[in-house]
């Protein structure tokens, strides 16, 4: 597989990457007993894992470089993604996930799934880069929150996780260049240990004399699907990307066999969910957050977030009054 990407701003997409899967005529083995699936010998058994082994270093290569593309050029716009979500990344997206984890609407488990996996991927790749792949409703569930009231969750079938995992995968090579350092939740290599670090640290060696501890309501189901799209346009020109986003943002939602269509946010607990929640709050919260402190604060100011929960530690109290009514009317223009 060719993994060199094509992501000028000013350039098409390159053309789709779909591996072929031909029988080994090499050896005892014949044609026909590669297209009747008999047990391959330990020779053959050899090639294909190396074969895979090499896939899978070209999908890392072929990632390295979106990283050090999107650190090159803070302004790019990455218009050929869709090829380095290769078969050897939807593999290591299908081993990533929770294998106990509860079917969505397809029924579909991960034991289930694993059985004949190769060719059940490759069917799922073509899918995705043919354009036919059809994103499922997620299937509602709740949990019960510490409050004492019930937090609705999505749970995604089985593929739509793959591809997700695949896709984020790609995005996070792009977003975590861009992502600001205050920025904690549901980031590789970071962790709520992380964020209590630093908020520690801030406190303490900073002139902090009042605290605002502040908390999105219902954050990842009340973000505007309008503004979300502008905000990945910012640095996604792969429309086929796009159109993924999409199809899994207005998938819907099935419970008790009833779907209703979701206007606004993405379900909790889908696997993209939490890289779409921090593209959002990235431009809607962090980047203007950071400007507020530079130009509007005379005192110190410190900032921690972890996802939708917000902590900020002032050195004057009108300063902190201020940023909360500006905060208040920054969020209610965005949906928030």
């Amino acid at each position: 597989m060719n993994h060199n990407s094509n992501m000028n701003a000013d350039r098409e997409s390159d053309g789709r990457v779909v591996p072929a899967k031909c029988p080994n005529n090499g050896g005892s083995t014949s044609p026909a007993e590669g297209m009747e699936g008999r047990r391959p010998t330990a020779e053959n058994t050899g090639q294909t894992a190396a074969s895979q082994m090499q896939s899978w270093n070209d999908a890392l290569v072929g990632l390295q470089r979106v990283r050090e593309a999107a650190k090159r050029d803070k302004g790019l716009r990455f218009t050929a993604l869709l090829h380095h979500v290769s078969v050897a990344l939807l593999s290591n997206s299908f081993y990533s996930l929770k294998r106990e984890a509860a079917p969505g609407v397809d029924g579909l488990t991960w034991q289930e799934y694993e059985t004949d996996l190769d060719k059940r991927l490759e069917d799922l790749h073509s899918r995705v880069h043919r354009g036919t792949y059809r994103a499922l409703p997620s299937k509602r569930a709740y949990i019960l929150k510490t409050d004492g009231r019930q937090r609705p969750l999505g749970i995604a079938a089985l593929e739509d996780k793959i591809v997700q995992h695949a896709v984020g995968m790609v995005l996070n090579q792009i977003y975590e260049e861009d992502f600001l350092g205050f920025s904690y939740g549901f980031r590789p290599g970071r962790s709520t240990h992380d964020a209590l670090d630093a908020l520690w640290v801030g406190i303490t060696r900073k002139k902090v004399n009042w605290v605002l501890d502040a908390d999105i309501r219902d954050c990842f189901g009340s973000f505007s699907l309008e503004w979300m799209a502008k905000f990945l346009q910012h640095r996604i020109g792969d429309r086929r990307i796009l159109r993924l986003i999409q199809k899994w943002l207005r998938a819907g939602v099935l419970e008790d066999g009833v779907w209703s269509e979701t206007g606004k946010g993405t379900p909790q607990g889908s696997v993209i969910s939490p890289l779409l929640c921090n593209v959002y709050l990235h431009y809607v919260l962090d980047l203007w957050v950071q400007s507020w402190r530079t130009r509007r604060a005379t005192g110190e100011i410190i900032v921690v977030r972890y996802a939708d929960d917000l902590v900020l530690g002032f050195q004057h109290r009108a300063e902190a009054e201020r940023f909360l009514q500006d905060w208040r009317e920054r969020l209610r223009k965005f949906g928030l």
